[in-house]
């Protein structure tokens, strides 16, 4: 990082933290306590109201909060933004109801004749793969910041499910039923939005698909405290199998270990024993085409070992599939 731009964060840094010692300098902007010391004085010289403080718990203070100059960006800091924008391109519908191509605009708008021939270089040098978004989800921003602000609120689900047909073929229809939930995070995979809640009605961990998500509206009701600190990250955590789920299991090759990798539920994990790698979980009894096609998409590199049911089902699939070839 070059001086003046270290300066330039620098001033951001302590303005934020008021009192600051030498060795947080040093962690940091990963400088030495020799360069943080000539830092300081650097900064002093540019009119930064710092006062020393001596002792063994001294270390420095701003007398007041200062006038920052605007945030300015490095050639790899607007490279990194425009693979960000990129990542944009793909959905059709953001929270806050922001589109890739207003942003993008502005984006390239507020560059330099010089910076925007750079990223005119990269379009032609990179090339983008977009799984594109499969269903507009027009509650995004209602979710997730009923996420943020902690809110219990009541949504009309529309829920998927099979209907076989005496010819052996199969469509999907749906069902609607109310739903109070607790909303945890918001993410997109795949092509769909996702939404992590608690079902205050089932008092369990759920995952929303955000485009069935219809008439949303805020409640009442208090918000469940051991909800409230859960992450994105920590959010599978929550989920519990019921009394009736099924327990499953299914040997797995490497190539089938990336596409868990790619996609995997809250329901199943990987285990290693005996140096082979086994698909272990399960899935509730209503889930069973789910659960089949999911493994369905695994091809070769898996095999159902456990229970004989759910290989027979996944036999039947195949068979059902033969009749339309």
């Amino acid at each position: 990082m070059k001086k003046s731009e270290r300066m330039n964060q620098m001033l951001r840094f302590i303005n934020q933290k008021q009192q600051f010692t030498l060795q947080d300098l040093m962690q940091e902007f990963q400088i030495s306590k020799r360069t943080a010391i000539r830092d300081i004085a650097s900064l002093e010289e540019l009119g930064a109201p710092i006062y020393a403080e001596y002792g063994r718990y001294g270390g420095y203070r701003l007398l007041q909060q200062m006038q920052l100059p605007p945030i300015s960006f490095n050639t790899g800091e607007l490279h990194a933004l425009y693979f960000a924008i990129q990542a944009l391109r793909s959905f059709s519908n953001l929270p806050f109801q922001a589109t890739f191509r207003s942003i993008h605009e502005k984006f390239i708008s507020a560059l330099s004749d010089k910076q925007r021939l750079e990223i005119q270089n990269i379009q032609h040098r990179v090339l983008f793969k977009h799984t594109e978004q499969i269903k507009d989800s027009e509650n995004l921003e209602f979710l997730l910041m009923s996420a943020v602000q902690n809110t219990v609120i009541q949504i009309v689900y529309q829920n998927a499910r099979t209907s076989r047909h005496t010819e052996g073929s199969s469509s999907n229809v749906t069902s609607s039923n109310v739903r109070t939930i607790q909303p945890i995070a918001l993410y997109a995979m795949r092509g769909y939005w996702y939404c992590q809640a608690y079902d205050l009605h089932k008092q369990a961990y759920r995952v929303f698909r955000c485009d069935r998500i219809t008439s949303p509206q805020l409640t009442d009701i208090e918000p469940l405290d051991h909800i409230k600190e859960v992450s994105l990250q920590d959010a599978h955590s929550l989920w519990k199998p019921t009394e009736q789920a099924i327990p499953f299991q299914c040997r797995i090759n490497e190539a089938g270990m990336e596409l868990f990798q790619q996609e995997h539920f809250p329901s199943m994990k990987l285990e290693v024993y005996a140096e082979q790698t086994y698909l272990v979980g399960s899935y509730e009894p209503h889930e069973l085409e789910f659960i089949i096609r999911y493994l369905a998409g695994y091809g070769k590199s898996i095999q159902i070992i456990k229970p004989a049911s759910l290989k027979g089902a996944l036999r039947q699939y195949y068979l059902d599939l033969l009749e339309h070839v």
